[in-house]
């Protein structure tokens, strides 16, 4: 695989991470615990180096679900209930998005949840 691309993965969490001021210690070792995971999953099945990103971030979200709870929240949504964002296409693909549970509105491109 590509180490570029594990790099660029890690970098566009992390700032998302930040823009949402969650780039603790915790946060920041399920990203590389992410990472190490999928950069194996990558050699396994090299095809696939395209996914890497938004699989990262879907598993630091499962990762922080557990541990600090939903990440990232919706910030357009002013009604109803408290919900995330979840990463489209669902098994991520070459341009991962953060989009609303409760409306499928994209909210950002996955690393650039600070510039919404």
């Amino acid at each position: 695989m590509d180490d570029q691309l594990l790099l660029d993965a890690r970098a566009r969490v992390l700032a998302d991470l930040t823009a949402r001021q969650l780039a603790t210690a915790a946060a920041v070792t399920a990203l590389d615990e992410a990472c190490a995971s999928r950069e194996w999953w990558a050699a396994q099945w090299p095809q696939g180096s395209e996914y890497v990103a938004g699989l990262v971030a879907q598993d630091v979200q499962d990762a922080l679900f557990e541990a600090a709870g939903r990440w990232p929240l919706c910030l357009a949504c002013q009604e109803g209930p408290v919900h995330s964002l979840y990463i489209q296409p669902d098994l991520g693909g070459p341009d991962p998005v953060w989009v609303c549970e409760e409306t499928g509105e994209v909210a950002a491109a996955l690393g650039f949840l600070g510039r919404v």
